[in-house]
């Protein structure tokens, strides 16, 4: 008698995905499940999980069991992302934000988008468990964000499954609750490749009850899972609408349009389009050292910060690559158990650079003329990429790079 069910069986039993039921093993929410290979064996009798709702790390109350006592205040909801100031002037705006939770939500948020996740951490803790759900959703965020970068996933995790916890209990609360829930949780998903939670409402349904600031981020990631499904051209055309539209007054939704736009018109080898964004971007951020996105987005950037910005800032670049690293690391150790795609973790970022490109179909002379190096030098690192990846030709490099 069969004693265990495949990914595929309790994914059938329960009704959701088999990206949900990965997710479900390697977050330890199904009691019994043993991983064999890449796969996982589920015992027959088990339960579908329920809603993550207690703190497992920290020893504290779970944000989203306080949910129904909490009250949404937009003031303190990301509000430096939902703060539009004049490049250079970044700091001054946190300073002169109302003592408490405002204040102390955009100072952690200008350590985390300047490349300071140690101290990002450390202030967004303390507003974990706050009764103001702005501040405690906005916490969330950032102490996910900010523990992938120093390497502790557990408390990633926490954060990301108390995200998911908190649009789950918004279901019978108001409409900013359920607005604000939606889009952390959905800002908490999309950028490190994560299946959207169940409960996730369509982005049209709560797009316009949010401030310009915060609507301008949440169409960032409109476009940015756009561009996952290889939709270019429209995740594009919702980039330059929104930047039309005043999303430009907005520093930090400004920088991370103009990076999925690098992205999308990399992925239509329009060159000149995609470097345009990038000075825009790079232009927008280097006043107040607001890097991170630059380090989050390397790898999609198709080789866009080693033609353009290492050669006029290279000491800006290294620290752009520090930041790739530590965040890249945290990444897979959060994307790949849960999806099941293992996503490269040995490469330089110069090899998954240019892997990323050949995985967009350029050619070895594309990529050298854009490098502004030689075919040979391009062939070289291709090469070694097909070697650290055991692939043989370039459309199994596709598969393995394009997660």
């Amino acid at each position: 008698m069969k004693s265990y069910l495949s990914i595929q069986d309790a994914a059938e039993k329960w009704g959701v995905s088999k990206r949900r039921i990965n997710q479900y093993c390697s977050e330890g929410r199904i009691p019994g499940a043993q991983k064999f290979g890449k796969s996982w064996a589920i015992p027959i009798d088990a339960e579908k999980p329920g809603d993550p709702r207690r703190m497992r790390q920290l020893g504290k109350s779970s944000p989203a069991q306080a949910a129904l006592s909490g009250l949404l205040d937009h003031t303190n909801l990301m509000p430096l992302m939902n703060t539009a100031f004049l490049p250079g002037h970044c700091r001054e705006a946190v300073d002169a934000m109302a003592a408490g939770p405002q204040h102390d939500i955009a100072l952690a948020e200008y350590h985390y988008f300047s490349g300071r996740p140690e101290e990002a951490a450390k202030e967004a803790e303390l507003y974990l468990t706050s009764a103001d759900m702005g501040a405690r959703l906005s916490a969330c965020l950032l102490y996910a964000y900010s523990n992938l970068s120093i390497g502790q996933i557990s408390h990633a995790r926490f954060a990301l499954e108390e995200l998911n916890a908190s649009l789950a209990a918004a279901g019978g609360q108001s409409p900013q609750f359920r607005t604000a829930s939606a889009f952390i949780a959905s800002t908490g998903a999309i950028l490190l490749h994560l299946p959207l939670p169940e409960e996730m409402p369509e982005t049209e349904s709560f797009l316009p009850m949010l401030p310009p600031g915060l609507r301008a981020f949440a169409l960032y990631v409109q476009a940015h899972s756009l561009y996952l499904k290889e939709e270019y051209a429209r995740s594009a055309g919702i980039v330059e609408a929104t930047l039309a539209m005043g999303a430009a007054n907005y520093p930090i939704p400004a920088i991370y349009l103009h990076l999925v736009a690098v992205m999308d018109y990399m992925s239509l080898k329009q060159l000149e389009q995609a470097e345009n964004h990038l000075l825009k971007a790079w232009g927008i951020a280097q006043p107040d050292d607001l890097i991170e996105g630059f380090g989050e987005h390397h790898g999609l950037l198709g080789a866009m910060l080693e033609a353009v910005i290492k050669p006029k800032w290279p000491k800006d670049f290294k620290r752009i690559i520090e930041i790739t690293y530590r965040f890249s690391s945290g990444w897979r150790r959060v994307h790949n158990p849960i999806t099941g795609h293992d996503v490269a973790d040995d490469l330089t970022t110069t090899e998954f650079a240019m892997a990323m490109l050949a995985a967009r179909g350029w050619t070895n002379q594309e990529i050298a003329e854009h490098l502004k190096i030689s075919a040979n030098t391009v062939k070289s690192h291709i090469s070694e990429v097909m070697r650290k990846l055991n692939v043989e030709t370039r459309k199994e490099l596709k598969q393995y790079m394009l997660q």
